[in-house]
């Protein structure tokens, strides 16, 4: 069984927990890790498991609401902690006390009843790599940062059962509202976040009749609205918008079973 949670999701934090069992045996990994120390503690707690009970932690990039307290957590608790070359160095290649594992687009993470396959995207970071997650028969997709659709990460999203993806701003909230020109350029730049538009536009790319679930995530407070991230991704795919959950910024999501 493979399901996940998403535990915080926007510009104050970010982390989503992906467990799998296989037999007696449960493995978890922690992706992204944006929360201070007893945020992440008691998130982890409402989800039923612990600091102490993850096998792994997997940093996506290097941005401040996605790395939180990794290092504390991991060096505490003794976790791995998965990363790609580029993301280490933007980091200033901290101390990790033989804890870091390098990651790579296309080579995969054994996390034993699963695997977590790393694919890069564009966003304004040094190395940054998103995941699939597998144990086989059924696939996750977790997309919560990047500018456009590059053909390679809707390649890398095909055939999933369910998703996590970015819904992080409307266009025209963005263009009107009071953000600085130079901010609003960043956030609808290609290496910046996506609209609720093109995460559509990818959600119709992948959608096929297996896909049962679908998170909106790391949506903006001021440049967004639940319902108008529903809405778009609904309409992608024919559902209903209540269909469609939101990751919200203090709650997440409940636990989510990837099925087919």
């Amino acid at each position: 069984m493979l399901r996940f949670r998403n535990l915080a999701s926007g510009s104050t934090g970010n982390a989503t927990l992906v467990e799998g069992r296989s037999g007696a045996h449960t493995r978890r990994l922690l992706v992204d890790c944006g929360l201070g120390i007893r945020q992440l503690q008691w998130r982890l707690q409402a989800a039923g498991t612990a600091p102490a009970q993850l096998d792994a932690v997997f940093i996506t990039h290097e941005h401040s609401d996605h790395v939180g307290c990794v290092l504390k957590l991991a060096l505490r608790e003794r976790i791995p902690v998965w990363m790609s070359e580029g993301t280490y160095g933007a980091l200033g290649s901290p101390d990790l006390d033989g804890l870091l594992h390098v990651a790579c687009d296309g080579v995969p993470v054994d996390m034993g009843s699963f695997c977590a396959h790393p694919f890069s995207v564009p966003h304004d970071a040094r190395e940054p790599l998103h995941l699939r997650c597998s144990d086989g028969a059924t696939h996750i997709g977790l997309l919560t940062d990047l500018g456009h659709a590059a053909e390679t990460v809707v390649e890398r999203l095909q055939g999933c059962h369910a998703l996590l993806l970015e819904a992080n701003h409307d266009a025209d909230l963005l263009a009107s509202g009071d953000y600085p020109v130079f901010l609003k350029r960043r956030i609808a730049g290609p290496r910046g976040h996506l609209p609720n538009h093109v995460s559509a536009d990818i959600l119709h790319a992948v959608h096929h009749p297996n896909l049962r679930h679908v998170v909106a995530a790391h949506l903006s407070a001021r440049n967004n609205r639940p319902e108008l991230a529903q809405s778009a991704l609904a309409q992608a795919v024919g559902w209903h918008a209540s269909d469609i959950v939101v990751a919200d910024p203090r709650e997440g999501t409940p636990w989510i079973e990837a099925s087919y």
